[in-house]
């Protein structure tokens, strides 16, 4: 009787049973080609045209919502006493989370030596940035007087006004600063061997210039790859920490007031755990479209998403961990306070939010990424990246405004409905985010040539057998 041939999919790798992280086929020229042709073709899609319009549609939403608030004040959004904190601080720590990925993926993953992270890093730190720059904008806006945000900087002066160290609001713009820093930095280090083969292959003089003022006089030496490695490795090491520290001092926002539900110590690693959570919903987000649009399915494989979709799912059990010890310890503290906090925020007014934040973030995702056949779903995992975004949303919105609509003086109790001001530029930033993505996927390369052509040769031996010398010598 004949064996069944158990290979099936090429893309399948036959000694761990793995899908590729590569397709087969590849070479040096052929993913040269690929990439830099993405960047340096004349032919843009119409897609992509009409994606940038609609964009920056939306992102106009934030200047008339910016405009009219430095005109009238605050007073146009929902915030009121008690709940004097809104929209402003919900989307402000979540877009910081949402950068969380970018810099785990560059960072933490280089370190550790995952290869996988070559397809996906490129752009996961481009969304790093760009939801940086998006969550900078709520800080300066929330203050009420953004004119005078340059007090939070220790700046030199006569009037001795030094901000105040002891307050979070110092603590974020330190934290924010520096992690949009060396993301920055990291981010333009990684593609100067790019910017090099792009100055090289391009025949427009005008990007031909571009492209070599950006690549900084690369040429590929030996020397220049040794300072590339060390300058990358160096910035790995300062990146690393700041996953953990930004939004560590974020949640100490919370942590340190004296207020039910926000003074416990399980806010830190709850916050980073949640950061990560949402940022990899977001690669996956921003992955599964640009594969499909580009056609990059066999540089951005299965594997991937199947990696990305593990890591959600250790994620999100740490974030279930963190609820369930905030109900736990809100019963176990004895405490009058946080008892009706927890009770209030499940079966009060706004109930809704925190049922709508543990289906979203618990019940959905940890019943379904169990299962390998969902994780290398591409419709199901783009859907669930929606899902998970909208229940990290919601969280931020319980953890702020469930904690001071009703505090400890019930005369003082009220309620918290943002106003069409509050949506629009929140809205706004979302096509902030969208058009700032859409120039970089059209004129900077998404994935990185050098990277993906270092793997091409032990992607081989692991695949056919072969020795390494035959099969360099097969892919120049």
């Amino acid at each position: 009787m004949a064996t069944k041939n158990p290979i099936v999919d090429p893309m399948i790798e036959p000694r761990t049973g793995e899908y590729a992280v590569i397709a087969p086929g590849h070479n040096f020229k052929s993913v040269t080609q690929k990439i830099a042709g993405l960047v340096l073709t004349s032919n843009t899609p119409l897609g992509w045209f009409f994606g940038l319009i609609v964009a920056a549609g939306v992102a106009t939403g934030l200047v008339v919502g910016c405009t009219w608030l430095f005109l009238k004040g605050v007073g146009i959004w929902g915030v009121t006493i008690p709940g004097a904190w809104g929209f402003a601080i919900i989307n402000f720590v979540w877009w910081i989370g949402i950068g969380h990925a970018g810099t785990l993926i560059s960072a933490i993953l280089l370190l550790f030596k995952q290869t996988w992270r070559n397809s996906i890093n490129r752009f996961a730190e481009a969304m790093t940035i760009f939801a940086v720059v998006c969550a900078g904008t709520f800080p300066l806006i929330h203050v009420g007087r953004p004119w005078l945000a340059y007090w939070l900087f220790p700046y030199p002066n006569t009037m001795n006004v030094w901000p105040q160290f002891r307050s979070p609001l110092a603590w974020d713009v330190f934290a924010v600063s520096t992690y949009a820093t060396i993301s920055i930095v990291f981010w333009y280090v990684g593609m100067i061997p790019d910017f090099g083969t792009l100055r090289d292959r391009a025949q427009l003089p005008a990007a031909k210039y571009f492209y070599g003022l950006l690549s900084l006089g690369w040429r590929g030496s030996t020397r220049h790859w040794i300072r590339y490695e060390s300058a990358s490795l160096l910035l790995a090491g300062l990146s690393t920490p700041l996953v953990l520290s930004v939004h560590t001092v974020i949640s100490f926002d919370f942590a340190v007031a004296a207020l039910a539900g926000w003074h416990t110590t399980i806010f830190p690693p709850y916050f980073v755990a949640g950061a990560i959570y949402s940022g990899f919903a977001m690669v996956i987000t921003l992955a599964i479209p640009i594969r499909k649009f580009y056609h990059l399915e066999d540089l951005i494989t299965l594997r991937h998403l199947d990696n990305m979709a593990k890591v959600m799912l250790g994620t999100g059990l740490i974030v279930g961990y963190g609820y369930c010890m905030e109900v736990f310890m809100s019963w176990y503290s004895a405490s009058h306070w946080e008892f009706f906090m927890m009770w209030n925020r499940m079966f009060g007014p706004m109930g809704w939010a925190y049922w709508i934040l543990i289906a979203t973030n618990l019940a959905i995702p940890l019943t379904t990424l169990w299962s390998r056949k969902l994780r290398v779903n591409v419709l199901f995992l783009f859907l669930l990246s929606f899902v998970i975004n909208t229940g990290m949303w919601f969280e931020r919105f319980v953890i702020v405004v469930t904690s001071l609509y009703r505090d400890y003086l019930p005369s003082s109790w009220g309620t918290y409905r943002a106003t069409r001001w509050d949506y629009m530029i929140y809205v706004g930033t979302l096509g902030l985010f969208t058009f700032l993505f859409f120039l970089f996927v059209r004129f900077l390369p998404m994935i990185p040539m050098s990277e993906i052509r270092m793997m091409l040769p032990q992607t081989k031996v692991r695949r056919g057998g072969t020795d390494a010398e035959s099969v360099i010598e097969e892919t120049i």
